[in-house]
């Protein structure tokens, strides 16, 4: 909870020039989202609350920022929302690869260059044959879609429960 607190007022650029919502609210927003199009899937929606972390751990790193969450989430929030944060990334290259002319914030569009591009076929075969891909997807789409200034996604506080809830599952998990 502190280090999701942290994220106010910190953006995914240094100098504020990128999305138009700082990190805290980026996350809420897509985990609101994720809450309505998944309720049930707890952890996928606390991917969604978590994914850009990395921004806040490592700035200015857009090319590693989700593999920085994930490593830092695995031991709290247990493997499989660390892999739908590290997959979020190749979600969005994937879908620019099958969806050519998808609109991206452009601050998505100047990251997306240091991420790789758009995938080439075999790596697009390779990501849509994981098993997390749908999910990883929809939390993509989300993202994209949790960037909108002034809109109220709720509470931090309301996420207690259900970060708490898949903490219990990942240490329930853990051998």
């Amino acid at each position: 909870m502190e280090l999701l607190l942290a994220c106010r007022g910190a953006w995914d650029t240094p100098d504020h020039s990128g999305d138009p919502v700082d990190l805290f609210d980026h996350g809420l927003q897509t985990a609101a989202l994720l809450r309505r199009s998944h309720p049930f899937d707890k952890e996928l929606q606390v991917a969604g609350l978590v994914h850009d972390l990395g921004h806040l751990l490592f700035p200015g790193d857009d090319a590693g920022h989700a593999d920085h969450a994930a490593e830092a989430i695995r031991p709290l929030l247990g493997e499989r929302v660390a892999r739908l944060v590290r997959l979020h990334v190749p979600a969005k290259r994937y879908l620019m690869a099958v969806e050519p002319g998808r609109t991206l914030s452009p601050q998505s569009v100047r990251t997306l260059r240091a991420q790789g591009g758009a995938m080439d076929g075999a790596e697009a075969r390779a990501f849509a044959a994981h098993p997390d891909a749908e999910a990883a997807l929809t939390l993509r789409q989300a993202d994209d879609a949790g960037k909108v200034a002034g809109l109220d996604a709720g509470a931090l506080e309301d996420w207690r429960s259900v970060l708490e809830l898949v903490a219990a599952g990942a240490y329930a998990r853990t051998p």
